[in-house]
Formats: structure tokens, C-alpha cells, sequence
């Protein structure tokens, strides 16, 4: 992988989840923040039909409820370490980045019968790399593109061992993104990645190059990254600062000394995997 890094990571007893299932909570926030929304809205509509007979002036009540809503919106990241409002605070700021805005269009979501996973074009033709796991087992596979639409894919890799697959699209000229000859890293390094976690889809974040770790249950080495990994960025490009890919997100894992981190394949092993028609 070209790494320098002198220690490697070791976890005797690996704890991994491919899910990247980190915690309900916000999953649960964001269908509360839906169900509350939902209700906001039907109140506004049933004041709007119905206006209160009121001498009250209706331009200081609105001014009043916008004055609460900034003031609790402000002070719930102080008062909560939420990490879904944090996260989504972090995407709003990377994606009014020119390079994040085109790099979303090429990054999908798969999805089958029953779950949903990120995936990213790596070829104009439609040619998308995205994680195993994502696609075992499942039947029909339906791509997403945010400004192409919607693609029947087909699977025509499979290399299980390094959690990979590849999956084609027959979509004309469509966004993709660039591949690094080699995934060349040290510790600290910065990363982004695209993905689509929890219930959200395009979804920005960035984090950073924790260690390299052999797995318990793998042949090969693959990276630790300290950054809010979530159910849903299996599959999800690593980005590194010269805007190419350098690896795949494909778990979680909580380590010894590290704590919780993501993991990804570098982008050596797909090469490697590739060339030699291992499955």
C-alpha cells in the first residue's frame, strides 16, 4: 500500500460490523425529527385554512416562534453531542466545495429487495465498484444516480476475500470518479468520503488516516480511519487530497487502543484482485 507507518494495528479479536451499524439513536432522531416536522407542517396548514381571530399582531407571533426555533436549533448541538446533527453539519459545509459537488454525481445508491448501500462509478460507461456484502445474496439490484437516474444493474465481479464487487450499468456517458494508481497513506493523513448513511443519501464527510491493520480473519491488510462511519457508507469512496480514490469503506470496528473506527480496502487490493481474476 506504500504505507510508512511503523506500527501495525493488531486486534486479536477483531469486532467488526459490516453493517456500519454505530448507533439507533440517530436513526431513531432523524424519524423523530421527521415526525415532528410532519406536524409543524400540518399545523401551519390548519392555521393557514383556519386563522385565529386574535389582536394579536400575526408578524410578532411568527417573529417570536422564528427567535425560539434559531435559539433551540443553537444551542442543541452545545447541549447534545449528537452525532447525526454533527455529521450532517459537516456535509453542509464540504458540499459547498465545487470538487464534493461533482464527485456526489457519481456516487450511487444500490439498493435491492430489502437494505440500501453507496456505490461510485469508476468508468464513463457505468461501471460501478461498491462492497460484497452489499450485494450477496440479493436479487434484483437498482442503481441511483442523483442527476441520471435510476439503472438495472448487473453484477459482473465478485472478490469476496477483500469484500469487493463490481457492478455494471448501461448508462451512456455518466459521471465517475478517479482512481488512485496507489493507495499511498501515512497516519494522519486527511480523507473525505461520499456515501449515503442512516436515511440520508449524499451525504460529505471527511476524517483521517488512523493505522493499518491486519484483521483476524483476513489475508490482507486494510486501513483504519478515525471519521463518523455510519449504516449505509458500506461501499462509500475514500477520497484522499489530491481528489482520487484511494480505497473503499467496508466496515466498522472497535479496537483496542484505536476505539471505534471505519475501515477501508485500499485501492491496491482491487488492482491486485483485479488482475489476478481472484474471487
Amino acid at each position: 500500500m506504500g504505507c510508512p507507518m511503523d506500527k501495525r494495528g493488531e486486534n486479536k479479536h477483531d469486532i467488526i460490523d459490516k453493517d456500519l451499524y454505530e448507533e439507533f439513536d440517530d436513526e431513531e432522531l432523524y424519524e423523530l425529527v421527521q415526525e415532528e416536522r410532519r406536524k409543524a407542517l400540518a399545523r401551519a396548514k390548519e392555521e393557514r385554512d383556519n386563522p385565529p381571530k386574535s389582536p394579536f399582531p400575526k408578524w410578532m407571533f411568527w417573529l417570536i416562534a422564528f427567535a425560539m426555533v434559531i435559539s433551540v436549533v443553537g444551542l442543541l448541538p452545545q447541549t447534545f453531542s449528537i452525532p447525526a446533527i454533527e455529521f450532517l453539519k459537516t456535509s453542509a459545509s464540504l458540499s459547498n466545495e465545487e470538487m464534493i459537488q461533482e464527485y456526489k454525481k457519481a456516487v450511487v445508491v444500490i439498493e435491492s429487495e430489502n437494505s440500501k448501500g453507496t456505490g461510485f462509478a469508476i468508468t464513463s460507461d457505468g461501471k460501478i465498484l461498491t462492497n460484497y456484502h452489499v450485494i450477496e445474496e440479493k436479487g434484483t439490484l437498482t442503481v441511483a444516480f442523483p442527476s441520471h437516474g435510476l439503472f438495472n444493474a448487473t453484477v459482473v465481479d465478485v472478490y469476496p476475500t477483500i469484500d469487493l464487487a463490481v457492478l455494471q450499468v448501461d448508462g451512456g456517458e455518466l459521471p465517475h470518479l478517479p482512481l488512485a494508481e496507489k493507495a499511498n497513506i501515512e497516519q494522519g493523513d486527511a480523507i473525505r468520503f461520499i456515501g449515503n448513511p442512516l436515511k440520508f443519501n449524499g451525504i460529505a464527510n471527511e476524517g483521517y488516516i488512523d493505522d493499518v491493520i491486519q484483521l483476524d480473519s483476513w489475508n490482507e491488510e486494510v486501513v483504519m480511519i478515525k471519521a463518523p462511519v455510519y449504516r449505509g457508507n458500506s461501499g462509500s469512496p475514500i477520497i484522499d487530497e489530491n481528489g482520487e480514490v484511494i480505497g473503499v469503506i467496508f466496515a466498522t470496528l472497535k479496537h483496542e487502543t484505536s476505539g471505534k473506527v471505519g475501515l477501508f480496502v485500499p485501492i491496491d487490493l482491487y488492482y491486485k484482485y483485479q488482475k489476478n481474476g481472484d474471487g
